[in-house]
């Protein structure tokens, strides 16, 4: 890239970087980002299928998940790394509908590229596509339906429909919907925080359960510790029960053995006496962020008491919201007022596999969820699932509106968008009605999935839309247009809105992009032979000599 002036010319850029320009850019971006679109659009919807993703050291990882298969393909292109983005926003802000949103951008792109090829200017595709996003997300809130705690088994059934959770299906929609409500706490449910998901080994995916309280993947301190407390009284501490080193550093000289016997002793002394005072508050059960040494477990073992060390601080975080426990800094400090409650703490498992059980606790705030099953890859997919499932019942019990699925949703928007499309006379008017073709493209990709005819299915779909029937999507068991509601398939409002916002955001920043400025990639061997630690661009180190 280059100028010039009185005819000389002026070096912007290093020869080496590439400049892409105009419909060339645009292109470029468009076919990356599509390209990710298509590598997710098969595992859409109930029947989708799984992908299998292998890393550099042979790991492999099984699901449909949309953003667990961006998340591990290594992907390079800035355009493609939007599509990631925006598939990570739509899991943490709504927590499914990660592939709907991928689909989508994915779709609004390749039909803007048209729109181009066709002469339209890109601005004026970004503007009827924002004018078409704010009108699908009015059209949302005029069809969401208020939620009422009978639904929650039917967004959590229709979140796990199609995963490797359909083996138990029944069970773990029950499972998620007591899971949820349980953790609810000032009109909010915060899955991420207060749920731990802990995998058993053995058993089968019919197995898993609910516990109320943690299963943390630890085991007591020593063996000589009880296995079992009853009525546990628990004391979370974020400091260990271990001799403590000075503040300073200092030297201790011994002038004969005897003197190392009784410097032991006398450190024995400091941390019995240290555990007498902790054992006086009541409490029979610790948790501790730090370590336990050898004299501490003695002791402890001695006074009956049940001790785990080295928990992370999320598990403390969980056992403080589980037990009403208050985490404190001082063995000796802690009182009867600091302790949690539990009925049960109790360390199980085969051989060397063990952890520690925290049962009964009163109204916890924090639980887990024990799966069960013989298989790694199948435990994980079902993690995966269950999240997804917890998630979307959290939001609706937060938010209180839902859809109605199967591509209800986006058929209504579709053709109400068609309508709106016309009330504007500028090729705005092109952009919206390519935005309701976009939309279209998610319940005819669940269609083809499930083996369907889709463009019989759209045609379907569309007539009843138009007669006003406005929850009528595709049943893919029965291959039908049906009244979603009455058949229980239904979404979160929040995830449709997100999808709608996240996929326009993505699809108008990569449309306003009409120049890709490349730099040229540098490596060690790039170095120059001069550019030396001792000698830079003529400026000589300063000699300091061996020493």
């Amino acid at each position: 890239m280059a100028g010039q002036l009185n005819g000389q010319p002026i070096i912007i850029l290093d020869r080496d970087s590439t400049r892409t320009q105009g419909k060339d850019a645009l292109g470029f971006n468009i076919s990356a980002a599509k390209a990710v679109a298509d590598a997710v659009r098969t595992t859409l919807g109930p029947k989708g299928m799984d992908k299998m993703l292998v890393d550099a050291v042979g790991d492999v990882v099984i699901t449909n998940d949309g953003a667990t298969i961006l998340r591990k393909m290594d992907i390079k292109h800035p355009a493609a790394k939007m599509m990631v983005e925006i598939a990570r926003t739509q899991e943490d802000k709504a927590g499914d509908g990660t592939t709907s949103v991928v689909v989508l951008a994915g779709e609004l792109l390749n039909k803007a590229h048209t729109l181009v090829e066709q002469g339209v200017h890109p601005t004026m595709i970004t503007r009827g596509y924002s004018l078409a996003s704010i009108k699908a997300l009015d059209i949302l809130d005029e069809i969401a339906i208020d939620a009422s705690d009978e639904v929650l088994e039917n967004i959590a059934k229709t979140a796990l429909t199609g995963k490797s959770a359909d083996l138990a299906l029944d069970s773990l929609v029950r499972l998620c919907v007591e899971t949820a409500k349980s953790i609810k706490e000032g009109g909010k449910v915060n899955i991420k925080e207060n749920i731990n998901i802990i995998h058993q080994r053995g058993g089968s995916i019919k197995d898993t359960k609910f516990i109320h309280g943690l299963v943390i993947d630890k085991a007591r301190a020593h063996k000589n510790m009880p296995k079992r407390v009853e009525n546990a009284k628990i004391a979370v501490l974020d400091t260990g029960i271990e001799v403590e080193k000075t503040q300073v550093k200092s030297t201790l000289k011994i002038t004969s053995p005897e003197l190392i016997s009784e410097a032991r002793l006398e450190e024995g002394k400091l941390i019995e006496e240290k555990i007498e005072a902790f054992a006086k508050s009541g409490a029979n059960v610790i948790f501790t962020e730090k370590g336990i040494d050898d004299i501490g477990m003695h002791y402890l073992a001695k006074k009956g008491i049940f001790a785990v060390r080295r928990c992370n601080n999320e598990e403390l975080k969980k056992l403080v919201k589980a037990t009403g426990a208050r985490v404190v800094s001082k063995l000796d400090g802690v009182e009867a007022t600091d302790l949690g409650k539990a009925a049960l703490v109790e360390e199980r498992g085969v051989g060397n596999y063990k952890m520690v059980y925290v049962e009964g606790c009163e109204n916890p705030k924090a639980v887990s969820i024990l799966i069960y099953s013989g298989a790694e890859h199948v435990a994980d997919e079902v993690e995966r699932a269950l999240d997804d499932a917890l998630r979307v019942v959290g939001v609706v019990i937060e938010d209180g509106k839902i859809v109605a699925g199967g591509g209800s949703p986006e058929i209504e928007i579709a053709t109400r968008l068609r309508k709106y499309a016309t009330t504007y006379g500028g090729r705005e008017q092109l952009a919206i009605m390519a935005y309701a073709d976009a939309l279209e493209e998610i319940p005819k990709a669940i269609a083809e999935n499930a083996g369907l005819d889709a463009i019989d299915i759209i045609v379907e779909l569309r007539n009843k839309h138009d007669k006003g029937v406005k929850n009528v999507g595709l049943n893919i068991f029965s291959g039908k247009a049906e009244d979603m509601l009455k058949i229980g398939v239904i979404e979160p409002l929040r995830v449709k809105t997100q999808e709608i916002k996240s996929a326009t955001d993505a699809a108008v920043m990569i449309l306003r992009i009409n120049d890709i400025l490349t730099a040229k990639e540098t490596g060690m061997m790039d170095v120059k032979p001069e550019h030396t630690a001792d000698y830079y661009d003529g400026i000589q180190a300063p000699d300091v000599g061996e020493d």
